[in-house]
């Protein structure tokens, strides 16, 4: 199984980008963050023509989840466990016996703002709602666009974003306690070396180009999720294309078939267990 996550910034904006990267790719599942639409008006019929079965929760402008499959999409639900649910932030289903669970984390804006402290909040109440909900030997995908940079490699000039909202202490350490429950960071099980992003600031001039990029875009599994993973990766094409995203995707595959580990033994503990800032 192929699943991937997108922040599309804009489904409809970005909506030739993502059904080209579908067909082209033919991921069994992509889960996407910020798609900034009413669920009316939602463009469906778009996957409907390209055989994307998909279920998701908007809102106007901002925020906005949404899961695409050529699979069967079990049980359904949104948001988190209590108010506010933030339901356009988080959407939970099953895929052939995995739960997936996608989120758009709050960005935060600026430390010592109410907005940071309800980022912070986020993931503690993110933390209750997998202690609520699952246990860490449920086969759990926590995927998404988390606002956080965990590790200095994930991020270009780390002395100098140290501060930033998505690369604060404060908030490595929130990120770090959901990780505490029992999720592994497939992407480094996987690819252990820096200068891997997945976004790369409109704002700054030539960023993509210049890979000035952040890796805030995340694939997180329990340990039998770990297991079932065999490869992850990033696919930087979306990110060139004409009016792209800032975002661009992540990818693992999974043999669901088989409780084999998967990746190195020197890099398969979870991400609190790996603070290496070079290859192994």
């Amino acid at each position: 199984m192929k699943v991937a996550s997108f922040n599309v910034n804009s489904i409809r904006a970005r909506l030739p980008i993502v059904t080209s990267w579908l067909e082209k790719n033919r991921p069994d599942v992509l889960a996407v963050q910020e798609t900034k639409v009413q669920d009316p008006d939602f463009p469906g019929e778009a996957f409907d023509a390209i055989g994307y079965r998909y279920v998701f929760r908007g809102q106007k402008s901002y925020n906005g989840v949404a899961l695409f499959s050529t699979r069967e999409i079990g049980a359904t639900d949104f948001g988190l466990v209590d108010e506010p649910k933030d339901e356009p932030r988080l959407l939970s289903a099953s895929v052939d016996g995995l739960t997936i669970v996608n989120t758009y984390v709050p960005q935060g804006y600026l430390v010592d703002t109410e907005r940071y402290e309800y980022k912070l909040a986020w993931f503690r109440r993110l933390r209750t709602y997998f202690e609520t909900r699952f246990k860490p030997t449920d086969p759990v995908l926590w995927l998404g666009d988390l606002n956080v940079a965990p590790l200095p490699i994930d991020v270009h000039d780390p002395d100098a974003k140290l501060g930033h909202v998505c690369y604060h202490p404060d908030v490595r350490a929130a990120l770090e306690e959901v990780m505490d429950w029992g999720f592994t960071d497939l992407f480094r099980l996987h690819c252990p070396g820096p200068e891997h992003y997945t976004f790369w600031d409109y704002r700054g001039p030539k960023t993509f180009e210049r890979n000035r990029g952040w890796r805030i875009d995340h694939l997180m599994g329990t340990e039998p999720v770990r297991k079932m993973c065999k490869r992850c990766y990033i696919d930087k094409e979306p990110r060139a294309a004409e009016r792209p995203s800032d975002h661009t995707p992540i990818i693992a595959e999974f043999d669901l078939e088989t409780n084999r580990a998967g990746g190195s033994d020197r890099c398969s503990g979870a991400l609190r267990q790996c603070r290496r800032t070079r290859p192994c």
